[in-house]
């Protein structure tokens, strides 16, 4: 019940009794509803601009949350990456040093992922160039991954055919030490014997007296047992796999013929000085992965160090080659 309101009449000095309109009633009940309204826009308004809603707390919490995520995935990834070029040392310049096989290409090993046009999808989302970035990074390990994992199917697979390989290397001198009848002439520089011209000896001629048997230096197959134009008379060619081929020039006649699977130290003919020779020798080659190497360096299962040294020294004496 409303209060019952009086004012004081200066004229009468008496108390009248005040009466309120219903129009009067109606204009503080609209000013007291304006008032309110005012008041609570402005109160959402600031609450709005300035205290988080709920679903804003909800989202907030989510990317809290997807922070903490993508910071543990980035610390794995790192440790991922480490492990991996670890591994990568550790295959090219260990186990693949020790099985004798060349390192994989770089081209290879961290070749590209695919194109930019593989994660463009992400442009459009929000924080689109982090989710790229480490799509992309995940991606490039995942490769890697495979990358290595094929590799070290190649290691294991060389390291059961290790035997075979250290066996089918030119390990051994063409033939027996007590054969040797002068000193060799070695890999380098040398006088033609028959045009009196410097140029390189891409091999050794150790002399030897007519017939001296020749061996195979390692395991392999007859690539080539013939009498050819081509300067080396009659000679022979074996495969040993791996990269390896070893050739033997000038020979008086073969013992074995091409398909001819040999072992080393079999005999595969002898020595002669058929072709471009001014005397009974053998000139002996070896190729790696088809380039010619110095022989000097394959002697290791056939000499001594102090026989080693001794042949090397008088390799590197010789000025003239045989052929």
């Amino acid at each position: 019940m409303s209060k019952v309101k009086y004012k004081f009449d200066t004229k009468s000095l008496t108390y009248e009794r005040v009466k309120i309109t219903l129009g009067q009633r109606l204009w503080r009940i609209t000013s007291y509803l304006a008032m309110g309204l005012v008041f609570a826009t402005i109160s959402i308004v600031l609450a709005g601009e300035y205290l988080p809603s709920p679903t804003e707390k909800k989202k907030a919490r989510e990317i809290e949350a997807l922070q903490l995520q993508y910071g543990l995935l980035d610390k794995k990834m790192k440790q991922a990456e480490l492990v991996l070029k670890d591994l990568a040392d550790r295959d090219d310049n260990i186990y693949r040093v020790i099985l004798e096989s060349d390192p994989l290409p770089k081209s290879v090993r961290y070749g590209g992922s695919g194109g930019s046009d593989k994660y463009a999808i992400f442009d459009t989302y929000d924080n689109g160039e982090l989710i790229k970035s480490a799509t992309e990074r995940m991606d490039r390990i995942s490769k890697q991954m495979y990358v290595q994992a094929k590799s070290f199917d190649d290691v294991v697979s060389l390291a059961k055919n290790k035997k075979e390989m250290l066996a089918s290397i030119p390990a051994i001198m063409p033939l027996n030490n007590k054969d040797l009848k002068h000193m060799p002439s070695g890999w380098g520089w040398r006088t033609h014997p028959i045009y009196k011209t410097s140029e390189f000896h891409p091999g050794m001629d150790f002399a030897a007296p007519l017939g001296t048997e020749l061996y195979a230096t390692g395991d392999g197959i007859v690539e080539l047992a013939a009498n050819t134009s081509n300067g080396y008379g009659i000679h022979v060619i074996l495969d040993h796999s791996y990269g390896y081929r070893t050739l033997y020039g000038h020979m008086s006649k073969t013992a074995v013929k091409t398909g001819q699977k040999v072992k080393r130290g079999q005999l595969i003919g002898y020595v002669g000085s058929t072709g471009l020779s001014t005397g009974p020798h053998v000139h002996y080659e070896v190729f790696k992965n088809g380039e010619r190497t110095n022989p000097i360096n394959f002697y290791y299962n056939d000499l001594t160090p102090e026989q080693y040294q001794q042949l090397l020294e008088l390799s590197r004496q010789a000025t003239q080659a045989f052929d």
